[in-house]
Protein backbone atom coordinates (compact mmCIF):
# COMPACT_ATOMS: atom_id res chain seq x y z
CA UNK A 1 0.00 0.00 0.00
CA UNK A 2 1.44 3.26 -1.33
CA UNK A 3 2.11 5.76 1.71
CA UNK A 4 -0.09 8.39 2.18
CA UNK A 5 0.39 11.92 0.26
CA UNK A 6 1.48 15.02 2.29
CA UNK A 7 1.69 18.39 1.89
CA UNK A 8 4.84 18.02 0.74
CA UNK A 9 4.12 15.78 -1.94
CA UNK A 10 1.58 18.81 -3.01
CA UNK A 11 4.75 21.07 -2.93
CA UNK A 12 6.82 19.04 -5.07
CA UNK A 13 4.12 18.52 -7.87
CA UNK A 14 3.84 22.45 -8.03
CA UNK A 15 7.61 22.54 -8.64
CA UNK A 16 6.56 19.97 -11.40
CA UNK A 17 8.75 16.95 -9.76
CA UNK A 18 7.32 13.88 -11.75
CA UNK A 19 7.75 11.82 -8.62
CA UNK A 20 4.86 13.76 -6.88
CA UNK A 21 3.17 14.19 -10.05
CA UNK A 22 2.69 10.17 -10.01
CA UNK A 23 2.09 10.07 -6.24
CA UNK A 24 -0.84 12.36 -6.82
CA UNK A 25 -1.89 10.56 -9.97
CA UNK A 26 -1.78 6.86 -8.27
CA UNK A 27 -3.83 8.74 -5.65
CA UNK A 28 -6.66 9.83 -7.14
CA UNK A 29 -6.79 8.11 -10.73
CA UNK A 30 -8.78 4.98 -8.81
CA UNK A 31 -11.45 7.28 -7.40
CA UNK A 32 -11.87 9.30 -9.89
CA UNK A 33 -11.61 6.61 -13.04
CA UNK A 34 -14.63 4.38 -10.82
CA UNK A 35 -16.15 7.54 -10.54
CA UNK A 36 -16.91 8.17 -14.19
CA UNK A 37 -17.31 4.63 -15.25
CA UNK A 38 -20.37 4.74 -12.00
CA UNK A 39 -21.61 7.61 -14.47
CA UNK A 40 -21.80 5.52 -17.54
CA UNK A 41 -19.43 7.99 -19.81
CA UNK A 42 -18.42 6.30 -22.81
CA UNK A 43 -14.63 6.89 -21.96
CA UNK A 44 -13.67 7.42 -18.51
CA UNK A 45 -10.13 6.45 -19.08
CA UNK A 46 -9.62 9.09 -21.69
CA UNK A 47 -11.74 11.21 -19.49
CA UNK A 48 -9.56 11.01 -16.62
CA UNK A 49 -6.06 11.78 -18.45
CA UNK A 50 -8.28 15.48 -19.10
CA UNK A 51 -9.19 15.70 -15.70
CA UNK A 52 -5.63 15.06 -14.89
CA UNK A 53 -4.32 17.35 -17.47
CA UNK A 54 -6.35 20.30 -15.78
CA UNK A 55 -5.64 19.75 -12.22
CA UNK A 56 -1.69 19.20 -13.44
CA UNK A 57 -2.09 22.96 -15.41
CA UNK A 58 -4.10 24.62 -12.41
CA UNK A 59 -1.55 23.20 -9.66
CA UNK A 60 -0.12 26.41 -8.93
CA UNK A 61 -3.39 28.48 -8.16
CA UNK A 62 -5.29 25.53 -6.14
CA UNK A 63 -6.17 26.59 -2.36
CA UNK A 64 -7.23 24.04 0.52
CA UNK A 65 -4.19 21.83 0.17
CA UNK A 66 -4.39 18.13 -0.93
CA UNK A 67 -8.18 18.14 0.36
CA UNK A 68 -8.52 21.34 -2.04
CA UNK A 69 -6.45 19.31 -4.74
CA UNK A 70 -8.93 16.11 -4.20
CA UNK A 71 -11.80 18.15 -4.36
CA UNK A 72 -10.84 20.21 -7.32
CA UNK A 73 -9.88 17.50 -9.35
CA UNK A 74 -13.28 15.60 -8.61
CA UNK A 75 -15.25 19.24 -9.78
CA UNK A 76 -13.18 18.89 -12.87
CA UNK A 77 -14.17 15.16 -12.93
CA UNK A 78 -17.84 15.97 -12.37
CA UNK A 79 -17.81 18.96 -15.06
CA UNK A 80 -16.25 16.29 -17.71
CA UNK A 81 -18.99 13.75 -17.24
CA UNK A 82 -21.78 16.05 -17.16
CA UNK A 83 -20.27 17.66 -21.16
CA UNK A 84 -19.74 13.37 -21.93
CA UNK A 85 -23.42 13.49 -20.95
CA UNK A 86 -24.78 16.16 -22.99
CA UNK A 87 -22.05 14.74 -26.27
CA UNK A 88 -23.99 11.89 -26.15
CA UNK A 89 -27.53 13.02 -26.22
CA UNK A 90 -26.60 15.39 -29.30
CA UNK A 91 -25.34 12.34 -30.77
CA UNK A 92 -27.33 9.91 -32.64
CA UNK A 93 -27.93 6.64 -30.81
CA UNK A 94 -25.59 3.71 -31.33
CA UNK A 95 -26.47 0.50 -31.83
CA UNK A 96 -26.87 -1.62 -28.54
CA UNK A 97 -24.61 -5.09 -27.97
CA UNK A 98 -26.87 -8.12 -28.17
CA UNK A 99 -25.41 -11.15 -26.99
CA UNK A 100 -28.09 -13.12 -28.03
CA UNK A 101 -26.89 -12.50 -31.71
CA UNK A 102 -23.14 -12.91 -30.93
CA UNK A 103 -22.13 -16.11 -33.01
CA UNK A 104 -18.67 -16.33 -31.41
CA UNK A 105 -17.72 -19.32 -29.82
CA UNK A 106 -15.20 -17.30 -27.03
CA UNK A 107 -16.63 -14.60 -24.85
CA UNK A 108 -16.66 -11.26 -26.32
CA UNK A 109 -15.02 -7.89 -24.67
CA UNK A 110 -18.84 -6.70 -24.19
CA UNK A 111 -19.90 -9.73 -22.54
CA UNK A 112 -17.22 -9.24 -20.21
CA UNK A 113 -17.15 -5.36 -19.64
CA UNK A 114 -21.33 -5.82 -19.59
CA UNK A 115 -21.07 -9.04 -17.07
CA UNK A 116 -18.21 -6.98 -14.95
CA UNK A 117 -20.06 -4.99 -11.85
CA UNK A 118 -23.85 -5.41 -12.31
CA UNK A 119 -24.60 -6.07 -8.17
CA UNK A 120 -23.43 -2.31 -7.67
CA UNK A 121 -25.05 -1.11 -10.40
CA UNK A 122 -28.17 -2.84 -9.69
CA UNK A 123 -28.08 -1.76 -6.14
CA UNK A 124 -27.80 1.73 -7.55
CA UNK A 125 -30.53 1.56 -10.14
CA UNK A 126 -33.09 1.86 -7.42
CA UNK A 127 -31.25 4.96 -6.21
CA UNK A 128 -32.71 8.74 -7.43
CA UNK A 129 -30.59 9.92 -9.47
CA UNK A 130 -29.07 12.41 -7.16
CA UNK A 131 -28.81 9.68 -4.51
CA UNK A 132 -26.88 7.68 -6.47
CA UNK A 133 -24.36 10.90 -7.09
CA UNK A 134 -24.12 11.26 -3.65
CA UNK A 135 -23.21 8.13 -2.72
CA UNK A 136 -20.27 7.58 -5.70
CA UNK A 137 -19.12 10.98 -4.73
CA UNK A 138 -18.70 9.71 -0.19
CA UNK A 139 -18.07 6.67 -1.10
CA UNK A 140 -15.90 5.88 -4.41
CA UNK A 141 -14.63 9.64 -4.74
CA UNK A 142 -14.09 9.21 -0.55
CA UNK A 143 -15.25 12.70 -0.48
CA UNK A 144 -16.67 14.85 2.40
CA UNK A 145 -20.21 15.95 2.84
CA UNK A 146 -18.65 19.56 2.19
CA UNK A 147 -17.05 18.56 -0.70
CA UNK A 148 -19.57 16.47 -2.22
CA UNK A 149 -21.97 19.50 -1.41
CA UNK A 150 -19.84 21.69 -3.43
CA UNK A 151 -19.46 19.45 -6.10
CA UNK A 152 -23.61 18.76 -6.44
CA UNK A 153 -24.13 22.77 -5.52
CA UNK A 154 -26.29 21.80 -2.91
CA UNK A 155 -25.72 22.78 0.90
CA UNK A 156 -24.55 19.83 3.68
CA UNK A 157 -27.59 19.02 5.30
CA UNK A 158 -29.25 18.10 1.88
CA UNK A 159 -26.17 16.26 0.36
CA UNK A 160 -26.60 14.55 4.18
CA UNK A 161 -30.19 14.01 4.07
CA UNK A 162 -30.21 12.18 0.25
CA UNK A 163 -27.02 10.49 1.69
CA UNK A 164 -29.20 8.97 4.51
CA UNK A 165 -32.04 8.19 2.66
CA UNK A 166 -29.94 6.40 -0.10
CA UNK A 167 -28.72 3.99 2.35
CA UNK A 168 -31.89 3.74 3.55
CA UNK A 169 -33.12 2.39 0.37
CA UNK A 170 -30.00 -0.04 -0.28
CA UNK A 171 -30.87 -1.24 3.34
CA UNK A 172 -34.75 -2.44 2.60
CA UNK A 173 -33.00 -3.46 -0.69
CA UNK A 174 -30.56 -6.26 0.49
CA UNK A 175 -33.14 -6.96 3.69
CA UNK A 176 -35.58 -8.11 0.96
CA UNK A 177 -32.69 -10.38 -1.04
CA UNK A 178 -31.61 -11.90 2.38
CA UNK A 179 -35.35 -12.74 3.50
CA UNK A 180 -36.20 -16.23 2.59
CA UNK A 181 -38.91 -16.80 0.13
CA UNK A 182 -41.62 -17.82 3.22
CA UNK A 183 -41.09 -14.17 4.85
CA UNK A 184 -41.25 -12.19 1.41
CA UNK A 185 -44.56 -13.39 0.29
CA UNK A 186 -45.89 -11.93 3.81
Amino acid sequence: MPAPLTEQTLRDARARKPAALREIYDDFAPGILGYLRSKGCDDPEALTQEVFLTLFAKMDTLKGGLRGARTFAFSVAHARMVDDVRRREREPATAVFDPELDRRATESAEESVLGAGAGVAALLAGLAPQQQEVLLLRVVADLSVDESAKIMGRSAGAVKQLQRRALGVLRKQLERKEAPDNERAS
